[in-house]
């Protein structure tokens, strides 16, 4: 595994490259707490098939730094989705198809709705991740609330005292309740664990669940962004939807609550016994939703 560098305009990115520079650009995104370890199984089976694959690790994860001490840590969808675009101006890619989930997966659908003609195709875990932050003042039912419990954490001193003294192990823990019925978070987790030593985790991760909730003030820069992310855009480029039907923190409903945010190809995919962390769980329905859009795509021209 060969980790590469590539400065943007507020972090240098650390990333891990895959198959021929000349292949279609693929961007592989994951969530938290995770690492691009989830997709060990994924990037090297698309560059076999001569795929340009990018996994990036996320701000606050692993080698990618900040380039000021001075920029604010923020965590906020906003970031993310800019993040997403300055990586993929860095490199110099146009177009990709983007997979992700979690964090990854609201970067990617972000940018998916705001900038289409950048996206060639998205794989997105749990259908629509834009967050509707003006909406988040309305209780959820009790159950939902429930497992929602490690946002509410963050929202106080002890929380982020919690996940300072104890990020692997908090982490650790959230895998489980995650993936409950994953075999392999045991043998894995110590894998992406490194990832969370990042400095800037616990301000970022704070700040991600704090924002969402508007108890504290995002990036003024990215404000017009945010406003544009409160109307809840659709997404038109072509999209499939991976669900976990046993995800710990957001089960996959019997139906579809996402589809009308979908105007493109949309089709959503609930795999039996996989979790929260899909790509690494569910590595062969990633591969087949990501080549079933890719192929398609060239087949159209």
């Amino acid at each position: 595994m060969i980790i590469s560098y590539v400065q943007g305009t507020k972090l240098t990115f650390a990333y891990e490259h895959h198959g021929p520079t000349t292949g279609a650009p693929v961007i592989l995104l994951h969530g938290f707490p995770y690492s691009p370890r989830a997709y060990d199984e994924i990037a090297p089976a698309l560059a076999a098939q001569g795929y340009r694959v990018i996994v990036p690790y996320l701000r606050g994860y692993g080698p990618t730094r900040f380039n000021s001490p001075d920029t604010l840590r923020s965590g906020q969808q906003a970031a993310l989705a800019q993040d997403l675009l300055d990586l993929m101006d860095a490199l110099a890619i146009p177009q990709a198809t983007l997979c992700g989930y979690d964090w990854g997966g609201r970067a990617a659908c972000i940018v998916a709705a705001l900038w289409p003609e950048r996206v060639r195709g998205l794989v997105t875990g749990d259908g629509y991740n834009l967050q509707n932050i003006p909406g988040s003042i309305q209780p959820l039912d009790p159950e939902t609330e429930h497992r929602l419990w490690y946002q509410y954490y963050f929202h106080t001193a002890r929380g982020v005292e919690g996940l300072t003294q104890n990020r692997r192990a908090f982490c650790e823990l959230l895998w489980r309740l995650w993936s409950p019925t994953w075999a392999r978070n045991a043998e894995r987790y110590p894998l992406s664990a490194p990832a969370f030593d990042n400095p800037d985790f616990v301000e970022v991760v704070i700040h991600s669940y704090r924002h969402r909730f508007m108890y504290v003030a995002g990036d003024p820069a990215l404000e017009w962004m945010e406003e544009a992310l409160a109307k809840q855009p659709p997404i038109s480029v072509p999209t499939i939807s991976l669900c976990g039907a046993d995800d710990g923190v957001g089960p996959a409903p019997e139906a579809d609550e996402d589809v009308e945010h979908f105007t493109g190809r949309y089709e959503r995919r609930v795999l039996a016994g996989v979790g929260h962390n899909i790509p690494e769980e569910a590595p062969e329905a990633t591969i087949k939703a990501l080549l079933d859009l890719l192929k398609a795509d060239l087949l159209k021209g």
